[in-house]
């Protein structure tokens, strides 16, 4: 039976019966290559089959001497080019250390790009919905299960104070408290000059500036004052967390704790959660000072209000309540930041590009979820009367 022979490529100042030098023949609807496909020979070769593609349904590398890397780059390529005109088209032919050679290669190409892709229905967006849901749910459980792990870490820690690392606690109370009362003032300060200024600038028109007081005083003590430096923590101690657990999951040092028999639990995270929780109310407290300075100032300057006039006001007018209820907040707020900062981070995996998303997805979620329990507050507040 006759078999129709193309000769696709053969190189220049070749002899016919040298078989080293690499040859591509399209016969009897197979591509077959021969001699030694190397760096410095398949150069000669074509990098398109469009007149024969139609009719070559295999690749035969049985007649090939030598292959190696890019040789191999060569057959994939050419592979890749021939299937996608239709339909599979196989190696045969090839040995052993061919097929792995081969085989690592196809790995390490380069994905194709991508079709376009077709605009997206209803039930599509319905389906993305879901599962967006799906997985937040799921996240949310796993967040419940590490907060009632670290409750029960910190439970023993009570019952055994001896559990608790008081040098790392004491580094991470100076690392979140210390350290952040810089801008936690300079932040509190400069939001009570803008609450007095904007304030005056209302109160003026119908001759009530002195409440500017009142305002300045709820606004800083009962919200603001907590909010903005729980919103402060979580940005910088929040992803401070992440960042460090991370790093040391990157590092398999977390791994290499639970080999030794220590819990990360006790060790990484108790530590960072408790200085949060004894910090973030004295945090709160110096930004409560800071606002009502920033705020008398401001209405010393703009409204003529001298400071004791503010100071008595102050007094006399302002519940207690206001400044417990900042209060009263504050260690929710920090078991917030703390229990999602050690979560994400010991979610990290072994890449910098896991490490740099979840820390994101640490101080986002800290903000959000921080918000949303100042809002319940506020419900519950306003239900009880105060």
């Amino acid at each position: 039976m006759d078999q129709e022979t193309v000769k696709i490529a053969e190189p220049k100042g070749s002899q016919r019966g040298d078989m080293h030098l690499p040859r591509a023949v399209v016969s009897g609807g197979c591509l077959l290559l021969s001699g030694r496909l190397l760096i410095e020979n398949i150069v000669h070769l074509p990098g398109d089959f469009h007149a024969a593609s139609s009719s070559v349904a295999a690749i035969d590398i049985a007649q090939v001497i030598s292959l190696d890397t890019a040789g191999a780059w060569y057959v994939v390529a050419m592979q890749g080019r021939l299937a996608g005109d239709g339909g599979d088209v196989p190696v045969t032919g090839a040995d052993d250390a061919q097929k792995q050679l081969l085989e690592t290669v196809r790995r390490c190409m380069p994905p194709r790009e991508a079709e376009a892709a077709r605009p997206r229905s209803i039930s599509d967006r319905l389906e993305a919905l879901g599962r967006k849901t799906a997985a937040g749910g799921h996240v949310a459980l796993e967040l419940t299960g590490f907060l009632g792990q670290v409750i029960a870490a910190l439970g023993a820690v009570v019952i055994r104070p001896k559990r608790l690392r008081l040098t790392s606690l004491v580094h991470h109370m100076q690392e979140v408290g210390w350290n952040a009362i810089p801008i936690v003032a300079l932040m509190s300060f400069l939001i009570g000059v803008v609450l007095a200024f904007q304030g005056s600038v209302q109160l003026r028109q119908f001759g009530a500036e002195v409440f500017v007081v009142d305002l300045i005083a709820i606004s800083v003590l009962r919200e603001l004052g907590i909010l903005l430096t729980a919103i402060v923590i979580a940005g910088r101690s929040g992803s401070a967390f992440t960042a460090a657990i991370g790093s040391m999951k990157m590092r398999e040092e977390v791994d290499a704790m639970r080999t030794l028999g220590l819990d990360p639990i006790d060790i990484l995270v108790v530590p960072r959660v408790l200085a949060l929780i004894l910090m973030l109310p004295v945090l709160g407290l110096i930004s409560d000072l800071s606002g009502l300075i920033g705020g008398a100032m401001m209405s010393w300057i703009e409204l003529g209000v001298s400071p004791p006039v503010f100071q008595s006001r102050l007094v006399s007018n302002t519940d207690v309540w206001h400044f417990l209820v900042g209060m009263i907040k504050a260690p929710f707020f920090a078991m917030i930041i703390g229990i999602i900062g050690c979560y994400e981070g010991l979610k990290v995996g072994g890449n910098a590009e896991s490490l740099g998303r979840l820390t994101s997805t640490s101080v986002v979620l800290s903000i959000f979820m921080v918000i949303v329990a100042d809002a319940l507050f506020s419900v519950v507040f306003a239900l009880v009367g105060v």
